[in-house]
């Protein structure tokens, strides 16, 4: 559940980066929001992984 955690993190930091961006068009927040965006699809394919193997341990 810690991952889970890890996700809540990064959405929470992406959801001021976002509103920066498209309410007061700053372009760094832009920078950082698409980060945010990144790093959250590889922490959910590192979950996927990680579910998968051990769907197929049992």
């Amino acid at each position: 559940m810690s991952r889970f955690h890890e996700i809540k993190v990064l959405v929470d930091a992406l959801e001021d980066d976002m509103d920066k961006f498209y309410s007061k068009s700053n372009k760094t927040a832009g920078t950082r929001a698409r980060k945010s965006l990144q790093d959250l699809k590889k922490l959910a394919q590192e979950i996927r992984i990680e579910i998968q193997e051990k769907k197929n341990e049992v």
